[in-house]
This record gives structure tokens, sequence and C-alpha cells, in this order.
């Protein structure tokens, strides 16, 4: 199993939220300014700018400040811890399952015999 990163409590805690799924979504067609990516939502700026500093925090999204507008973008390979945690944990209950599939058929086989 490789190495525990431990930015995955950052990334599950903010991808937990549907608000802040949603802001990934948006996201992940292209860069947008914090108005744009709060026009959706029906709450407070300052409640919505929580969720982005969680994002952030999290490494999931960058944000910069451009004249007078703040513009957020997904960050460069932001989902790689969590895909290879999956993948490790995929990998581990196939082999797993597979073993269990083994031992289920040999026991079909001598109950046939």
């Amino acid at each position: 199993m490789a190495k525990y990163d431990p930015r995955l409590d950052l990334h599950f805690a903010a991808l937990g939220d549907p608000t802040r799924r949603a802001i990934l979504t948006r996201l992940a067609r292209g860069r947008a300014s914090v108005s744009e990516l709060a026009a959706p939502h029906d709450m407070a700026l300052p409640s919505f700018m929580g969720h982005l500093r969680k994002l952030e925090a999290a490494g999931l999204i960058t944000t910069a400040k451009e004249g007078r507008v703040r513009v957020c973008a997904l960050a460069p390979d932001a989902f790689t811890p969590v895909q290879d945690w999956l993948a490790e944990q995929r990998a581990l209950w196939t082999g797993r399952l597979d073993r269990f599939d083994d031992y289920v058929t040999s026991l079909k086989k001598e109950r046939e015999r």
C-alpha cells in the first residue's frame, strides 16, 4: 500500500459537501469568478467564501486576484491523491473478492463430490 497522504482527510472533507462538489463541477468547465460561482447558490457571500477556503485548503482549487475580481480554477492534479487511494482500495477489495470467489467455488465443488 502506498504511503498515506495527509491531504486525503482534507480532500474527503471538502468533497463531502454538495455545495463544494457543485463548485468543483462548475470549475471542471474552466475558470470562474467568485461571483459567477456564488450566483447559483442561495447563501450569503461570507458563507460561500468559507466553501472556497475549504476547497483551497484541501488543494483542490486555486484562487488569484485579477484586478478587482477573484478568479478560481481547479488545481492541477487536484484529485490525484484521491484517485490513488481509491485505486489502492479497488485493488485490495478486488483481490479479496477474487479469493472469496475461489473459496466458494472450491466449497461448491467439494459438496458436489
